[in-house]
């Protein structure tokens, strides 16, 4: 039996970024990582699939080929290639933010669109990541929180959609019954329960106890998951390449390389908080860059074998700040347990069974965190005057033209398409107005 010297040395192994911690100490904390990442990783490409009509065969290979580009964007972002990758630990996983822009895209031109353009726009974030000293300054707390805040408020429609049911409910005349508003009501309960009164491991899984309590619910309700599909899937099989087709179209393009800009920002964020919680100082200028070209390459990556973008989680940022807990070996599990899950296509099936009202129930909750974290950024700058009227004109006209797409019906087809997003309005309007309007640096009128 170990001495208690000899427990607490091995423990301290945990808290080194270089640190060699045992099996026995890593794999538990790995996994909680996992856990944490897991549901946030496989519902994007499932959202995606609902929302274009992807066949089964299509979804498993998207959720697949989603748990294999975030095992190697966290492989590559700790074990750094010629500056690709920050050397710090960090879980990535399919960024929900990309959602908006993503669905839009492919309802208008499928879903070989949506990995044309992130492979062009993956190429030109490396730029972003090679110049970030230079360009660090053009996105200060004002133009970041007026962007996650908007990429909140765009995701809400996602959500209540998927409440009551989806397209599928739609379609069958369903859409909003009693039984999925119980399904969801229920799932969104307990996340929320979890969030709310839960502590440690309880209270970083909510999101992944409510979704179990759902299907579980929905299982007892019959009629509501089809396994069929799980019996038939293979156990090994790897996504095949180019499966879903590249399509290049100039405004999807365009839109993919300012949502690649939004997420850079928000990735410093995170990298910034991975930095200053996991080990008590600021994040460099290289760290950051490099983590923006490690996402970006990725992105490219993967593109090619059917991944969605990625991005840090906030969910596993918050548990490196919390538990401390940054040793390389810790990370390097998370990913090879990414990796084995992503060639396991019935794993991907099963998860595909996760009924739609589930699905939204939990995502309400991460919706609502990203609306907030851009609340919260903005009001690390004083809220002025100036800064008041350009969030406020930023939101107006991004949710205000999102929602009344007609008013753009005289322009060119490729200017609706890009100007039709609400986020890429606000990006644009927040960015440019943040600077051409001039510094105030009066105190908030109280």
């Amino acid at each position: 039996m170990a001495t208690t010297s000899e427990m607490t040395g091995g423990q301290a192994e945990l808290y080194k970024l270089d640190g060699k911690p045992s099996f026995g100490m890593a794999f538990p904390q790995a996994m909680q990582h996992v856990l944490a990442m897991l549901v946030g990783n496989i519902t994007p490409p499932m959202l995606i699939a609902a929302s274009l009509n992807l066949s089964t065969a299509d979804e498993t290979m998207l959720i697949q080929a989603a748990m294999i580009i975030g095992g190697i964007t966290t492989l590559l972002q700790l074990f750094p290639v010629v500056g690709f990758g920050m050397g710090l630990p960090s879980v990535m996983g399919v960024a929900f933010a990309y959602m908006p822009i993503l669905t839009m895209i492919g309802t208008q031109y499928g879903i070989a669109a949506i990995f044309g353009s992130q492979l062009v726009a993956g190429f030109a974030s490396i730029f972003l990541g090679m110049f970030m000293e230079k360009i660090r300054k053009f996105f200060p707390p004002i133009v970041s929180g007026t962007v996650v805040l908007s990429i909140g408020l765009s995701l809400y429609q996602t959500a209540i959609n998927y409440m009551g049911g989806g397209s599928a409910a739609k379609a069958a005349g369903t859409f909003g019954s009693p039984q999925f508003w119980i399904l969801a009501l229920v799932t969104l309960g307990v996340t929320l329960a979890c969030g709310l009164f839960g502590k440690g491991y309880i209270k970083v899984s909510g999101m992944i106890i409510g979704i179990i309590v759902g299907y579980a619910l929905a299982l007892l309700m019959g009629d509501v998951i089809d396994f069929g599909n799980v019996a038939s899937a293979a156990w090994v099989s790897v996504p095949i390449p180019f499966h879903f087709g590249l399509e290049f179209h100039s405004d999807a393009i365009v839109l993919m390389i300012l949502m690649y800009v939004v997420q850079a920002v928000q990735t410093i964020g995170d990298v910034s908080s991975t930095a200053m919680g996991g080990f008590g100082r600021d994040a460099t200028d290289k760290e950051l860059g490099g983590a923006i070209k490690g996402q970006s390459i990725c992105g490219m990556i993967g593109a090619c074998i059917g991944g969605l973008p990625t991005d840090p989680y906030s969910q596993n940022v918050g548990l490196i700040c919390t538990t401390k807990v940054v040793a390389k070996r810790v990370f390097a599990m998370v990913a090879a347990v990414m990796l084995v899950a992503g060639i396991c296509p019935k794993f991907s099936t099963l998860m595909a069974t996760i009924p739609q009202p589930v699905l939204g129930g939990a995502t309400v909750t991460v919706f609502a965190a990203i609306t907030l974290s851009g609340i919260q950024l903005l009001c690390e700058q004083p809220l002025n005057y100036r800064n008041k009227m350009i969030i406020g004109i930023s939101l107006a006209l991004g949710v205000g033209i999102g929602a009344v797409p007609e008013i753009l019906q005289f322009l060119p087809q490729l200017a609706q398409n890009i100007f039709g997003s609400s986020l890429v309005v606000s990006f644009i309007v927040v960015f440019l107005l943040n600077i051409i309007v001039p510094e105030d640096n009066a105190e908030p009128a109280e």
